[in-house]
Parts: structure tokens; sequence; C-alpha cells
């Protein structure tokens, strides 16, 4: 099945892509300009990159799959097919399904498809759902200030490790502290020969 990986779980509209409320049409996809810089970061520190999110406007009937698939397609062609999987829940919110956020049927969906580090994953996101769904299952989390995130950080119920600006701070962030840490080196000390 291939060796356990670290991994990014990442919330997509507000996160990746501004959010015009039920985003229908890959035309209207607006992918922020941080964020190739920010996946690459990822991927070069070992992270696989998930996007989980919930999409209640196809139990809306605003928009069906075919048209989530093809926004997503036009996202990975956009960052470079940077993106390992995508998980969406298409349910209302009052449907009491498992998949829709803070709920974790994306993530044991995902840990059922691939091979998981989960002492090293984390979720990001710009809502309070998706600092819930990271503590709900254990992970590390950051809710980035774009999107709703600037809203949302006033009225968290449970804090994130990190607010950070944007999705590239938060890179920054979370390999900056995934890095191992380096043995500090012994400072020398010259002994004095003489008697004290």
């Amino acid at each position: 099945m291939g060796r356990y990986q670290k991994t990014i779980f990442l919330d997509r509209d507000g996160t990746v892509n501004e959010d015009v409320g039920y985003l229908s049409r890959p035309e209207d996809l607006y992918i922020f300009p941080f964020v190739k810089e920010a996946l690459s970061l990822f991927n070069s520190n070992g992270f696989r990159l998930m996007v989980v999110t919930n999409q209640s406007g196809i139990g809306r009937g605003v928009y069906d799959e075919s048209a989530l698939h093809a926004i997503h397609a036009k996202m990975q062609k956009e960052l470079d097919n940077a993106i390992d999987a995508f998980y969406f829940c298409p349910h209302l919110p009052d449907t009491g399904c498992e998949c829709r956020k803070p709920n974790l049927g994306m993530i044991e969906a995902a840990k059922k498809d691939h091979p998981i580090d989960m002492s090293g994953s984390w979720v990001v996101g710009d809502k309070d759902i998706d600092v819930e769904l990271g503590l709900n299952c254990g992970l590390r989390t950051v809710l980035v200030e774009t999107g709703y995130g600037r809203s949302h950080s006033g009225i968290l119920r449970r804090r994130p490790e990190r607010i950070a600006a944007n999705l590239l701070e938060a890179a920054r962030y979370i390999t900056n502290r995934n890095k191992p840490t380096l043995p500090k080196s012994s400072s020398r000390r010259t002994m004095s020969s003489s008697p004290k």
C-alpha cells in the first residue's frame, strides 16, 4: 500500500481559492496567487496534499457532481496536479451525514484510500469547522485569514495551533514546525589548571 506519509488536509473555498458562494462553474474559479508556492513548499517537505470540502450546493441542486469534477480538473491544471486527492460532502447541513465537516467521514475515507501518518498531518482552513475537524481527529490545525478566516477567528469554540494570514504563511509555519530538530552543539569550556 506504500509508506505512511504526513498529509495536509486542505479546505477548498476561502483557503485555496476565492469563496464566491456556490462555486458552480470552472470559469468562476480564482486560485489565490500564493497557493502554488505554498503547495510546492508542502511537497518539498514530504507532505501529501488532499482537499476536503463541504459542497452542499450539490444537495441544494445549484450544481451537480460533474460540475464539481470539472472545477477540480481546472484546479489541478492550474496547480500542476499538486493535489493528491479530493474528498467532498454533497449533503445538506441538516441531513446528519458522517462526511460533512466537522464530522470525520472525509478523513476516514482518505485513510482507507491512502497510508497516512496522522501524527504528522494537519488540517488547514478558513472556518471554525475546519479547526473542529482537525481537533476531532487529533490533528494539528491552522486557521487562515483568507475567506471567512478573519471573521471566524473571533468566534472559535476551540483554538487552532496557529492563525495565519494565508496558505503560504501556514505552509511556512507548518514546514518549519515539522523540520527535525538538530542537537545543539555543546559549547566547549576550557578548564583552568590552576586551583580555584
